[in-house]
């Protein structure tokens, strides 16, 4: 299947220091763009890749799982790693949880992470009922475009396959148990009006991972999909100076012209 207008990876060649983007589930690059272009514009390398099964039709995320959503970034982190001397990664709710796992298996190569509204666990009776329920029942009601700001939009399924709502609670378990595995610095930003990730899922993952440079900031204007909303541009603010405190030679090379 094509890919949706707009929901097409991005890829921007700039200096040593380099970023790798995560969007979230059901969701596509779009949530991410704008992110990518603030970095992508202040010299720095950054890659967005559209996740398996993505930015197409629900139809074809229901034939992916997991494991082929993180073999993905993975593959854009290697990439970054051979070309890049410093690495960050920052993720959007599911992109937030695949971003801790790179965290916690790539350890050092990793120097800091970002994550908004990252994703921790379902809640109430649906994990409970996900693995008998998507043998009978295809889709659930989609949960793309939680957004506060009037007139913005985010691409995404208006439909969640239950046979990938069932991979994503089996990622969650995965990294919920491996977060004492990440070390690096991290900054966790949330929205106390989320709609999606509940709150109580930032504050999981603040207790369990074993990083000691970490800053939590609350997004009080926005809603789930904050990098498309009100606090987008503190989202974009905070997370360079973060790169520029722990990566100094960012900023004193000049700007990107090309895209």
């Amino acid at each position: 299947m094509p890919v949706l207008p707009g929901a097409e990876p991005y890829r921007h060649e700039g200096g040593e220091v380099g970023v790798l983007l995560c969007h979230g589930f059901t969701g596509s690059p779009q949530s991410m763009r704008p992110w990518a272009e603030y970095l992508a514009e202040r010299g720095l390398t950054v890659a967005l890749p559209l996740l398996p099964g993505h930015g197409t039709r629900w139809e074809d995320m229901a034939i992916t799982s997991w494991q082929d959503w993180y073999a993905e970034v993975e593959r854009e982190l290697r990439g970054l790693l051979e070309r890049c001397a410093k690495v960050f990664v920052f993720g959007l709710s599911m992109g937030g949880t695949l971003t801790l796992r790179l965290a916690a298996k790539h350890g050092d190569a990793i120097s800091g992470m970002v994550v908004v509204n990252p994703g921790n666990k379902l809640h109430g009776l649906a994990p409970y009922a996900l693995p008998v329920l998507r043998h009978f029942v295809p889709t659930t009601k989609g949960v793309a475009n939680d957004i506060a700001k009037e007139g913005s939009h985010e691409l995404g399924y208006d439909r969640v396959p239950l046979h990938s709502a069932y991979n994503l609670r089996n990622l969650y378990r995965v990294v919920d148990a491996e977060l004492p595995q990440v070390t690096q610095p991290l900054v966790v930003l949330h929205s106390p009006r989320d709609h999606v990730v509940s709150p109580a899922d930032s504050a999981r993952i603040l207790s369990r991972v074993s990083s000691t440079d970490v800053r939590e900031i609350l997004l009080e204007q926005s809603y789930h999909v904050a990098t498309l909303d009100h606090d987008a541009d503190r989202i974009f603010e905070e997370s360079y100076a973060f790169i520029g405190r722990l990566a100094p030679s960012v900023g004193k090379e000049g700007t990107a012209t090309g895209g």
